[in-house]
């Protein structure tokens, strides 16, 4: 069976004309159990058949055989698609053609609701194509989502701050001195970036260990110093103090928005295509910002013909835009799912394991991990910190036992140690992870995970270490022993637990290659057998 030849207005003609061959392919006999099983291999899948809407058609089973000649019309087994459309080669007798089957083609010859469907599916395809990029987590579109709700009310918001500062530096009234205006314009500009190389310096580690707590936080400051901004109109005469102030705080959330922009691509980036979900980031900021631009356009045209409220307008906006900026942020940062391990990340994982016995995956550590304020830290009993000892936080017994125990073979070793926080100086009992020089990234998941299982340990007993390690009511031997028991125990555990925990890290996606640690966090010793 022939089918008819079929010609579409979409359809792309490559003549590519057969010959026959002749005599060489009479000789050549193909088995036909081999012929079936090799044209297997060509034939489309259900699923397939299914979502473009065709039957199997005889043309080319029958027409099409290796070793023959193509004298059949009919449809061929090849699909192309690209940007959205579906399309497929047929053959017509002579020459080739590529037509469009997902039925985009001739929409128009429809009734117009399901015309207008199918526009709209199109355009959608076209806008996503623009502005999305081709591979990436499935958690984007959630952040892009947020990143438009905060671009638009924080472009709108810095377009009324800019318009507030002109009047305060008197440009657009005639007694206003030019030379004056540019002098305090430079000299803002020049004290905000001096403080932004002093943040930068001082802070870099912090862009890759505490990232979202980082961002939202100079997100804040960048809110404020609008609101300072904003305030230059009422003070005139202290216009190069505010204005100086306000952009140290724009110049430091500039410097952080820029150091942490690339760690927040890389999660979302599958395929090794960072560049072009930067290009794509890009492309959203700067249309974002146009229709936050818009938008105080529209405000201020709306007003132009009542000054007094048009005087007022940014103090009743502010509250209301800075609030929808900063939701908008922190809500974009919950779907922020960093692979990188930190200090942080590592211990939550480690608790998740030790409680539940797997390891989880970066969105639920993300979860879990939140944007973590400053306030929000240290808030969970004995908590683990990784670096050397704090004179003026040791146990000085404990801790010179702890040193003295520790052999040449060891990477590190684990201590208590006992803190001030808050304001009434309360103690707190912690415990002291101090790494040796050289030490691989599996003895620092080694250490911390000891670590873990150790504080686990000590909150079964939480009263009876409180009572004699603060206290002091006890003999420093019987503590001595009871802690070099739960040294030894949550040893074997971790030793026992670290190949499975390593092998599920890596299923997951963890980078385990290195972990991310602060300034403070990276202070190392150095063994001395002497």
């Amino acid at each position: 069976m022939q089918t008819n030849s079929y010609t579409a207005p979409n359809s792309q003609h490559l003549p590519i004309r057969w010959k026959s061959t002749g005599p060489h392919f009479a000789t050549r006999k193909v088995a036909p159990n081999k012929l079936k099983n090799r044209f297997k291999t060509l034939t489309f899948t259900d699923s397939l058949r299914t979502s473009l809407d065709y039957e199997p058609e005889e043309g080319i089973d029958k027409g099409f055989r290796p070793g023959l000649r193509p004298t059949s019309q009919g449809r061929l087994p090849v699909v192309i698609r690209r940007s959205g459309r579906v399309s497929r080669y047929f053959w017509d007798g002579n020459c080739l053609q590529l037509v469009r089957v997902d039925g985009r083609a001739s929409f128009f010859s429809s009734d117009f609701d399901d015309g207008f469907r199918k526009l709209f599916k199109i355009l959608g395809s076209a806008v996503r194509d623009f502005f999305i990029p081709k591979q990436v987590n499935g958690n984007y579109m959630y952040y892009v989502k947020w990143k438009f709700l905060h671009r638009v009310f924080s472009s709108a918001l810095q377009v009324l701050a800019t318009q507030a500062m002109f009047r305060a530096i008197g440009i657009g009234y005639s007694h206003s001195l030019p030379s004056a205006a540019a002098l305090n314009w430079v000299l803002k500009d020049g004290l905000g970036r001096l403080s932004r190389c002093i943040y930068t310096a001082g802070f870099a580690s912090a862009f890759d260990t505490n990232l979202k707590r980082v961002r939202f936080s100079t997100s804040v400051m960048f809110s404020l110093s609008i609101g300072v901004e904003l305030l230059t109109p009422a003070f005139p005469q202290y216009f190069l103090l505010l204005a100086s102030v306000a952009n140290i705080a724009k110049q430091i959330s500039l410097a952080s928005y820029l150091a942490t922009n690339t760690t927040v691509h890389r999660s979302f980036a599958i395929a090794d295509n960072l560049g072009e979900v930067s290009a794509k980031a890009q492309i959203q900021t700067v249309c974002f910002d146009n229709l936050g631009l818009l938008l105080a356009a529209l405000l201020n045209m709306l007003l132009k013909n009542n000054q007094r409220l048009y005087a007022g307008l940014p103090f009743i906006i502010y509250p209301i835009f800075s609030a929808v900026d900063l939701f908008g942020i922190y809500q974009g940062l919950k779907h922020v799912h960093l692979q990188t391990l930190t200090k942080d990340r590592l211990e939550i994982i480690l608790n998740t394991w030790i409680e539940s016995g797997y390891v989880p995956s970066p969105a639920e550590v993300s979860k879990e991990e939140g944007v973590d304020f400053l306030w929000s830290k240290g808030q969970e009993l004995w908590p683990i910190r990784i670096g050397c000892i704090n004179l003026k936080a040791q146990m000085p017994k404990l801790s010179m036992m702890a040193m003295q125990h520790t052999s040449g073979d060891d990477y590190y070793f684990v201590c208590m140690e006992i803190f001030h926080k808050g304001v009434k100086r309360t103690k707190q009992q912690g415990i002291l992870l101090s790494i040796r020089e050289g030490a691989r990234t599996a003895d620092i998941i080694m250490g911390l995970l000891q670590a873990c299982y150790i504080r686990k340990a000590l909150l079964v007993r939480r009263s009876w270490w409180e009572k004699n390690i603060v206290g002091g009511n006890d003999s420093f031997n019987s503590v001595f022993n009871e802690w070099f028991q739960v040294m030894e125990d949550s040893k074997q555990c971790a030793q026992r637990d670290l190949s499975v925990l390593n092998e599920q890290l890596l299923g997951l996606g963890w980078a385990t290659k290195n972990i991310l640690l602060s300034t403070q966090e990276q202070a190392r010793y150095s063994f001395v057998d002497d």
